[in-house]
This record gives C-alpha cells, sequence and structure tokens, in this order.
C-alpha cells in the first residue's frame, strides 16, 4: 500500500511539472508570436516578415534603426502597399505609408490616426512599450504606434 501512495505522489508530481512546462511554452509562443510583423523589433531585415515570400511584399524589407530596438517594416507608395502581401498583416491593426523624420523614403507604420485614447491603443494594439507619435515625416507626416 505505502508503494502505491508513493507512486500516487510521483505522478501527481509528474503532471504539476508537466503543467508548469506547457504553461511556461505557451508563454515562450507568445512571446514570439506577435500580432503583427510591421513593428516588430529587429537588429537585421533578415528577421523581419518570417514565412513571408519576399517578392509578394511592395516594397524591400528593412530593419529600421532609426527607432529604439528597430522596428521591421518595408518600403511602400502608398497606405495599400503596407498589407498587400499573403499573410503580411495578421490583424485588422491599420498601416500607414509616411516618411520617418523627413527621410526621402516612405515606409509603412502601425497607424493610430484617429483614436480617442492615443497611448492605451498603441500600448494594447501594437506594443505595451510604443505610443503614438509623429513619424516627423513633414507634409506627409503621420501618426503611428512607435517606442
Amino acid at each position: 500500500m505505502e508503494q502505491h501512495t508513493k507512486r500516487g505522489s510521483s505522478w501527481q508530481v509528474v503532471l504539476v511539472v508537466a503543467a508548469a512546462f506547457a504553461v511556461a511554452g505557451l508563454a515562450a509562443c507568445s512571446d514570439e508570436e506577435p500580432g503583427e510583423n510591421t513593428g516588430n523589433s529587429c537588429t537585421a531585415a533578415s528577421q523581419c516578415y518570417p514565412g513571408i515570400d519576399p517578392a509578394t511584399i511592395q516594397g524591400t524589407v528593412i530593419c529600421l534603426d532609426r527607432v529604439t530596438s528597430g522596428y521591421c517594416t518595408h518600403t511602400c507608395t502608398v497606405d495599400g502597399d503596407c498589407c498587400a502581401a499573403d499573410g503580411e498583416c495578421r490583424t485588422g491593426f491599420p498601416q500607414v505609408c509616411s516618411p520617418m523624420e523627413s527621410a526621402p523614403e516612405t515606409y509603412c507604420f502601425l497607424s493610430c490616426e484617429g483614436v480617442a485614447d492615443e497611448a492605451t491603443y498603441c500600448q494594447q494594439n501594437a506594443n505595451a512599450a510604443f505610443v503614438c507619435r509623429s513619424t516627423g515625416g513633414g507634409t506627409l507626416n503621420r501618426k503611428v504606434c512607435l517606442p
């Protein structure tokens, strides 16, 4: 009987440990699987838009280093270029095409235009470290979620 009790206790420990690993695994997946490709942190363009054929993206994929921790984006001509490739945009989060800090190139950014509570909107829909701010793009300036 004592042996049976120990075996039962061992199974309980195994189940608790397995459950802990499952929860840790889910947390890791959610950290690695962000909502949108645009806006992900990066150090190189090759880290951006995983699983998307680069030939289908309307523009050149880049890791924008003018943004703290990098910002996955691509060049664009109009807003519609920003979600043109299949699977490029995973959510309904709007994206806009704008220059960054008056640079001649235009890039896709996560938009916060026309929302009541901009800071909360960016933190809940883009990234907890993001705020709504101007791209600084002169006459083509847009309001976007950035760190």
